[in-house]
């Protein structure tokens, strides 16, 4: 009965939350604590899920927050919304930074200007993705899925970890990975052993679902890593749930023309909104207490699959994703002394 009342819970909307037992429910209307002070990013933090985190860290007092979005007229359209339901002090702590996650080079650029611009991160939130999607290659050579929903997440994080550490070294520190219980869904055979593997066109559902057992692997790799070496960097991974955004709605035509109007229209009652989908998010991103966990709304600590247990696999996905980024882009970082740490 338990485990019925999880999956109802992490899963669904309306009322789902509410059969969560009392140690595992998170409100974020009442339960994220004050953020006085405190500086965040959050990558795709204009729309959808990284929205609603946006918006209920704002409101909870953040000092500042850094955006990463490619589009200029989304971010304008959710800072006019958090003007309008805020207010313009609320608006006036955003910073929007043009980035796609897939273009590796804009993303150390990125990540050089944010720590050029404050001395404090308190909060990292790893949200950007594509979606469920047919096969793409990025200008550079790269399956979109993983450049976008993990190797760019890796870069921007590497570059952060200076400014991360020094937070860290008196306050604590969150970082929340965007995982999926689609991770499920990534073919039994992932050993993340080369490029031409990572290249291989598996379908909509299986890139989308390697790619979401990549963040939670990378989130396991930086508690055993860089939480083992500093205590005050927690590093969670989440999932969202069945939520209704942009990716349920309009994305899921792109691979399924038809059948996607079965995730669109036909599940449209069950969705979790943006507001419940960014719950498990929040909790990871402001009130957790632990590291090295994958989190399923509200707040309820889940194992994953056997592949998201793995250590050796999660060992062997970051020597894969620092390899590409010495193979793909050595002469214009890692030749120019780039250190190339991960933790």
């Amino acid at each position: 009965m338990e485990a019925i009342k999880n999956t109802i819970a992490e899963n669904f909307g309306g009322a789902a939350h509410s059969v969560a037992s009392d140690q595992q429910k998170f409100d974020i209307d009442k339960d994220v604590p004050d953020l006085s002070g405190k500086v965040a990013l959050v990558t795709g933090g204009s729309e959808g899920i990284g929205y609603a985190a946006s918006f209920v860290m704002l409101r909870a007092g953040l000092e500042k927050l850094f955006i990463l979005s490619i589009s200029q007229e989304v971010f304008d359209g959710a800072k006019k919304d958090i003007t309008e339901k805020l207010g313009a002090q609320y608006a006036q702590k955003l910073v929007f930074l043009s980035c796609d996650t897939s273009d590796l080079p804009v993303v150390a650029r990125t990540a050089k200007t944010v720590s050029d611009s404050t001395d404090r991160l308190d909060i990292l939130v790893l949200n950007a993705g594509r979606g469920i999607m047919t096969y793409q290659l990025t200008d550079w050579g790269l399956d979109r899925h993983m450049a976008v929903n993990h190797v760019g997440h890796v870069v921007l994080t590497s570059h952060l970890l200076p400014l991360l550490k020094k937070t860290a070294e008196k306050d604590t520190v969150r970082i929340s990975i965007q995982g999926s219980n689609a991770h499920q869904g990534a073919p039994k055979d992932t050993k993340f052993a080369s490029i031409d593997e990572m290249n291989q066109d598996l379908g909509p559902n299986g890139q989308y679902g390697r790619s979401k057992l990549a963040g939670i692997l990378y989130a396991r790799y930086l508690s055993r890593h860089l939480h083992s070496q500093n205590k005050n960097i927690l590093i969670n991974a989440t999932h969202p749930g069945f939520v209704e955004t942009k990716m349920s709605i309009d994305d899921i035509h792109e691979p399924y023309p038809i059948l996607g109007y079965g995730m669109s229209v036909a599940m449209a009652p069950f969705k979790k909104d943006q507001w419940m989908g960014s719950t498990s998010t929040l909790y990871c991103a402001t009130k957790t207490t632990q590291s090295g966990e994958y989190v399923c709304p509200p707040a309820i600590p889940e194992p994953g699959s056997e592949m998201a247990q793995d250590e050796q696999l999660g060992e062997q996905l970051m020597k894969l994703t620092r390899d590409i980024v010495k193979e793909k882009f050595g002469p214009q970082s890692v030749d120019k002394g780039c250190p190339l740490k991960d933790y």
